[in-house]
């Protein structure tokens, strides 16, 4: 029974990992911007939703609406005046990570000195775990953790493939100069990779939050595994993050 508890804990964690790791995969692929902040952006969206629910009472959509903003200008901040600046100026790659390890410090530790270096966690019903089998419990979360990243992961791949904008981003790697005959603006594009990368990271956040509670350095510790999830995935391949 144990490996039964321990297959259901890790179906869990692995969902809440590969949607972190599609996103920054997502970014890294269409952009080639080893994008390590990505993890600051777990951080944001895992403290926002723990405040909104536990100390305004939002209601979760509410809460998860405010972090996905949140995020979403994070990632677009850092693309257009972190990386587009030092890729203007021919930076080169160790430059691109060394800033995005820098803001990382920065998010963590503003993060600490807000809202305290303590483990917080929202309470939620779903996060309840009752006996199935004798000594496997399971919560309601643990089902939601892998059926938010399925239907994430269907919605994404559909994007990518049956839109210009997603077909534009799996070019824009590659070739931007064909992009552009295609009528679409690589600047945009990039944009676009980083909101969607971003936004994504706040499902996993949101779920991390009402399941195992967040710290200040959780970030670092999420986008540790997503990275590795993605090197063994393939860098830059969605379905091999995931």
């Amino acid at each position: 029974m144990l490996l039964v508890q321990l297959l259901i804990n890790g179906l869990q964690l692995g969902a809440i990992y590969a949607l972190t790791a599609v996103g920054f995969a997502l970014i890294f692929g269409s952009t080639k911007v080893f994008h390590v902040a990505h993890g600051a952006s777990f951080t944001i969206a895992g403290y926002l939703v723990w405040w909104a629910m536990q100390t305004l009472q939002w209601h979760w959509l509410a809460a998860i609406g405010l972090a996905v903003v949140a995020v979403v200008l994070f990632g677009l901040f850092m693309e257009r005046w972190v990386y587009r600046p030092i890729q203007r100026h021919e930076g080169a790659f160790f430059t691109v990570f060394i800033a995005a390890f820098g803001m990382q410090i920065v998010v963590q530790n503003l993060v600490g000195t807000v809202f305290g270096r303590n483990f917080e966690t929202v309470s939620v019903s779903l996060s309840q775990a009752s006996e199935v089998l004798p000594n496997v419990f399971v919560a309601p979360l643990a089902g939601v953790s892998v059926v938010v990243a399925l239907v994430f992961f269907v919605a994404l791949n559909l994007f990518l493939s049956r839109t210009q904008v997603g077909t534009g981003l799996r070019a824009l790697s590659d070739n931007p100069d064909l992009v552009r005959i295609f009528g679409l603006e690589p600047t945009r594009l990039a944009q676009v990779a980083f909101a969607l990368g971003s936004a994504l990271v706040v499902p996993a956040a949101a779920l991390t939050a009402m399941s195992q509670g967040i710290n200040p350095g959780i970030g670092a510790h999420i986008m540790l595994i997503s990275l590795a999830a993605t090197i063994v995935g393939g860098i830059g391949s969605l379905k091999g993050a995931a």
